[in-house]
Formats: C-alpha cells, sequence, structure tokens
C-alpha cells in the first residue's frame, strides 16, 4: 500500500522507533508499511498513524507526484 509515512516522517525529523513508541504499534509492523510491504494494514493501525503524525488517512495514503 503506498503512503507518506516517509514524508511525513522526515518532516517531523522523526524516525520508525519515535512512531513505534508514540503509538504502540510493533516497530517491524512499521517498518513493513514504511517500506510499503504491507498490502492492507488495519485501519486501526492506519489510523493510530495518522493520529500520531497529526494528519487524516486520506492525507496519509494520498501519493503526490
Amino acid at each position: 500500500m503506498k503512503n507518506n509515512i516517509r514524508v511525513l516522517l522526515a518532516k517531523r525529523r522523526e524516525k520508525i522507533a519515535d512512531l513505534a513508541e508514540g503509538t504502540g504499534i510493533a516497530k517491524s509492523t512499521l517498518t513493513a508499511i514504511y517500506y510499503e510491504r504491507t498490502k492492507n494494514p488495519s485501519f486501526e493501525t492506519m489510523k493510530k498513524i495518522a493520529d500520531y503524525l497529526g494528519v487524516t488517512i486520506d492525507e496519509l495514503t494520498r501519493i503526490e507526484e
């Protein structure tokens, strides 16, 4: 699944470890999502990530070209 996590984390100067600590989501799960290896992450997981980053799920998954 395409996402903007890489861009959003870079803007905040944070790493996957910070996201894991802030959301309670396993670092391995976040790494798979970050590198777009997960095709269908759960809504709950994406909601936690979006809330932590202060964006909507739509903004989190929108790809700007």
